[in-house]
């Protein structure tokens, strides 16, 4: 068995350690050091004293401190018990003075008991800081002579690697438990929270998509039953800076989806008309079962919906042009950008020999109302083939570039309808078309005295002039105007994108 070493051989030790040579001479000459001399030496050399715990720390931190305040208790029990019994003896002698003294007994009785109760109160007074002083010096030494053993303990290398080992070990396996854990709980939470809303998600498409096939097969409205509709009550907008514009890609999308996504957006040609605001949706395609709607009433407001965004955004454009076309002209000197910005536009407008009020004749907006009928009655409400495999809403004819080949077309006819790669390139086309032609001069004349006037350009007052544009003149014009009142287009003449700024009517 290990032999448990003294506390003077723990001292011997530490002085080989730290290589004292007073001691080790002592040693040499065989003479006999105390421990006290030896705690001396060790401590004027600067070298930490172990304390004997069985010995000395418990005996300095606990049983002297606690012997000290058993003292310090006792003295303060003596010294309250002798004022107590002084109290007691002077009550009583006052009290056998009032048998004595009649007359006067009561006074010198009170006079006593006034003394006494004085005297025991400063006595009682005297103890309170002496209690304090007891406490106090106890828990001082205790902490000092803990702390102090703390410090000055020995503490072997081979215990100090050991206790450093396993300290480290433990953290070692209680990062990989709670690495473990947490990962399972993540994988286990990440499988809950994706496919909960997914199976919602789905039964949310479901019950819409029964929705819009209930109002595909509806039979269409009575008369007396549309005229009872009442208008809708006008809803808060969002700001100009809060609504982005939407461009949908070029899928197969189906009117399913279509309907699902207007009623999801509020999208709603009741509120257009009375606002006059339309959300910028850009569809870069028709669906192609449009036609499949039974109800022909939601058919057309379906086609409305899809081509209105489009028209208007393009009428916005040219509308930005005229007033910068204006502010540039105000002007009598121009910038070198403000001149290739002129050169620009004249190409795009086709005007020769830099002709001002030429461009300005015909940079202007085509009246939305036009422009829906002429997309209805040229693609079938969405549902032509031109419409759907070339996006041409115009049904724009071509001798030169691609397009699709006409079934009924004659053998003298060579021309194509004109196909687009999206619905947007179809409508600014048909933009150009009507502001360059030469054959829609009236048009843009009529248009140009209607904005002299300071008044509101409405296509009604436009459309006789529109005869050429189909080889049937005359009744293809009154085809349009009965679009027109039958399907209450005038009612989007005003009507400008939710995220544009509102311009008014532009004075020449």
């Amino acid at each position: 068995m290990k032999k448990i070493a003294s506390y003077r051989d723990k001292l011997l030790e530490l002085s080989r350690i730290y290589k004292i040579t007073e001691i080790q001479n002592y040693i040499k000459r065989k003479k006999n050091l105390t421990t006290q001399q030896i705690e001396h030496i060790l401590k004027k050399n600067n070298v930490p004293i172990p304390k004997d715990f069985n010995v000395s720390f418990f005996k300095k931190s606990i049983s002297n401190p606690l012997s000290k305040a058993g003292k310090e208790v006792s003295g303060i029990y003596s010294d309250t018990t002798e004022e107590v019994g002084k109290f007691y003896k002077r009550t009583k002698r006052g009290a056998t003075g009032l048998y004595d003294d009649t007359t006067g007994g009561v006074g010198n009785f009170f006079i006593s008991l006034w003394r006494n109760s004085g005297n025991l109160g400063l006595g009682i007074l005297n103890t309170i800081p002496k209690v304090f002083n007891t406490v106090s010096n106890f828990v001082s030494d205790a902490l000092v002579n803990l702390f102090s053993s703390f410090y000055t303990s020995e503490v072997e290398k081979t215990k100090t690697n050991k206790l450093i080992k396993g300290f480290g070990i433990v953290v070692f396996v209680c990062a990989i438990g709670i690495t473990f854990f947490t990962l399972k709980e993540n994988y286990v939470g990440s499988d809950v929270t994706q496919s909960v809303p997914v199976e919602k998600e789905k039964l949310k498409k479901i019950e819409k998509q029964k929705e819009v096939k209930k109002k595909i097969e509806k039979k269409p409205q009575k008369k007396e039953e549309q005229k009872q509709v009442k208008k809708p009550e006008p809803k808060k907008e969002k700001s100009p800076s809060q609504v982005t514009e939407l461009v949908l890609p070029n899928l197969n999308i189906k009117t399913e989806t279509v309907l699902s996504l207007f009623e999801d957006v509020e999208y709603d040609l009741k509120t257009v008309r009375y606002q006059k605001r339309v959300k910028p949706i850009y569809f870069t395609q028709f669906p192609k079962d449009l036609d499949e709607i039974k109800d022909s009433k939601l058919k057309k407001e379906t086609f409305i919906k899809i081509v209105l965004p489009l028209v208007v955004a393009e009428n916005d454009k040219i509308l930005d042009d005229k007033i910068k076309l204006k502010r540039i002209t105000s002007k009598k000197m121009t910038t070198d950008k403000e001149k290739s910005w002129l050169r620009l536009k004249l190409r795009e407008y086709k005007v020769k020999n830099s002709d001002i009020s030429e461009l300005n004749k015909r940079m202007d907006i085509i009246p939305v109302s036009i422009a829906l009928a002429q997309a209805a009655k040229e693609s079938g409400w969405g549902t032509s083939r031109f419409a759907l495999e070339g996006n041409a809403i115009f049904g724009q004819w071509t001798w030169t570039g691609q397009g699709i080949e006409p079934l009924n077309k004659g053998k003298n006819e060579g021309h194509k309808i004109l196909r687009f790669p999206i619905l947007r390139a179809s409508v600014k086309a048909y933009k150009n078309n009507l502001n360059t032609h030469r054959g829609y001069s009236e048009f843009r004349e009529k248009r140009y005295n209607i904005r002299k006037r300071n008044k509101s350009i409405r296509g009604l007052d436009l459309t006789d002039t529109l005869d050429k544009y189909a080889q049937t003149g005359k009744e293809y014009t009154d085809i349009l105007e009965q679009i027109i009142k039958q399907n209450d287009l005038s009612d989007f003449e005003k009507v400008q994108l939710t995220n544009s700024v509102v311009k008014k009517d532009i004075q020449l």
